[in-house]
């Protein structure tokens, strides 16, 4: 009760302060900025920094599983993907993923340097925040999903032709899927597409990214090594875990009801993931390994992004061993079979899961959870889990196809690829004259 008449009295004094100041566009603002929720507010600004820091966590996971002379080199494009993508975002990405629509397709530049993007709410988007902090928390999700797909041509890539293609591929990309889905006016959204928290708009999409740059890039020279330091692969997969609160339960944009489901079912299927993954293992090559929990839980963190906040927990547990079973089957069967060289799997489990999550999205998903949302095929609804599959089948087409031919044009404008020597030293030495590891005599 005192928070209200708190907030009443916070309001009034807005009202008194825009008469005072001679109303107009002030009093506008002013009356916009009563509506805020502090309590909403501080939950999406603590969740974009935990999203923030997903990236290093990443940084950190990948870095472990590269050999050690490449392991910088991984670092340093996570963190470079952090600065490139946050001056786009700034210039135009914000504007095209979330701004006015243009036919369903793309937002215009309207709010292009963040023009219009202010203190007041945008109620089409988050009635309770800033308008600054929608578009902080989801700057931090433009951040991460490029960086996924470093993971497929780790230890190859020339440093000029990532920055290249990170930028084409953020603007390009990105910014169109994310309108398609979350973009008021986007085709998808109005077609009834579910996708709390990214498993189309980041993990399909990064996914699919991902399969393209294997195939285009080619194998890895010389014999494949094992992980060279897997205590920083677990410090980045606990990272990843921790920030991932902030991926799901922050994408409810409210500290509700929902943010604590979006938060429940998160953990419940990283962890039925991480330990399907270990007993599979276990039955199957006879050992559990640490390597296959943390991939494990990361393909549960995957799966369950586009359903926490719209199914149960017992939903949670399905989707969470779904993503262990298909996940382990796509690292270890498919990839094999086929011969691609998705050095860290980021298709594997970032593609393979986000599938799997956006497609079980319209099976497990519930109106008793987010009367918002819709209720799936086990709910007696089956025409969810069709829009679910053309959802997901139409930005798989239109990210592989995009991805394959910027990577095609970023070659012949700088090379892909480094050279084999290059190769063979190492990332670290040859594109930033630094190595992880010093020897002192």
């Amino acid at each position: 009760m005192s928070r209200v008449m708190n907030q009443g009295r916070r309001g009034s004094t807005a009202f008194l302060l825009a008469l005072l100041a001679g109303g107009g566009a002030w009093a506008q603002e002013a009356a916009a900025t009563a509506q805020i929720d502090t309590g909403d507010t501080a939950w999406v600004l603590a969740s974009a920094g935990l999203v923030l820091l997903m990236t290093p966590g990443l940084a950190f996971f990948y870095g472990g599983l590269v050999r050690r002379k490449n392991v910088l080199s991984i670092l340093m494009q996570c963190f470079m993907a952090m600065c490139l993508v946050t001056v786009l975002w700034v210039v135009a990405g914000y504007s095209l993923a979330f701004g006015p629509d243009v036919k369903g397709l793309i937002g215009n530049l309207d709010w292009a340097f963040l023009r219009g993007v202010g203190g007041a709410p945008n109620a089409d988007y988050a009635p309770t925040i800033p308008h600054t902090a929608f578009m902080a928390f989801q700057l931090k999700f433009a951040i991460i999903t490029p960086a996924l797909i470093i993971g497929a041509f780790a230890e190859r890539m020339r440093f000029s032709a990532f920055c290249l293609f990170m930028l084409s591929w953020s603007l390009l990309v990105y910014t169109p899927v994310a309108h398609w889905v979350w973009g008021v006016g986007g085709f998808l959204r109005n077609m009834g597409a579910l996708d709390f928290a990214g498993g189309t708009v980041v993990h399909v999409n990064a996914g699919m990214a991902a399969l393209a740059a294997a195939l285009v890039l080619g194998k890895r020279l010389g014999s494949l090594s094992p992980p060279h330091s897997l205590p920083l692969a677990i410090l980045g997969a606990g990272m990843l875990w921790f920030g991932w609160f902030g991926f799901n339960a922050g994408s409810a944009l409210g500290a509700n009801a929902l943010a604590s489901n979006a938060f429940v079912t998160t953990h419940i299927a990283t962890a039925v993931a991480g330990l399907g993954w270990s007993l599979m293992d276990w039955f199957f090559h006879h050992k559990p390994t640490t390597l296959g929990m943390i991939t494990g839980a990361v393909a549960g963190l995957v799966s369950i992004t586009p359903a926490c906040g719209f199914v149960t927990p017992i939903g949670a547990m399905w989707i969470g061993l779904g993503a262990a079973v298909i996940c382990w089957l796509s690292v270890t069967v498919m990839k094999t079979k086929f011969g691609y060289d998705d050095t860290l799997d980021a298709f594997g489990v970032h593609g393979v899961g986000g599938i799997w999550g956006a497609l079980a999205t319209g099976l497990f998903a519930t109106k008793l959870v987010n009367p918002a949302g819709a209720d799936g095929l086990f709910y007696g609804n089956p025409r969810q889990f069709i829009v679910q599959l053309e959802a997901t089948v139409l930005t798989m087409v239109f990210s592989f196809v995009a991805s394959y031919i910027l990577l095609k044009i970023v070659d012949r404008i700088v090379g892909l690829r480094v050279t084999e020597q290059e190769e063979r030293i190492g990332l670290d030495l040859t594109q930033h004259r630094e190595s992880a590891y010093t020897t002192i005599d």
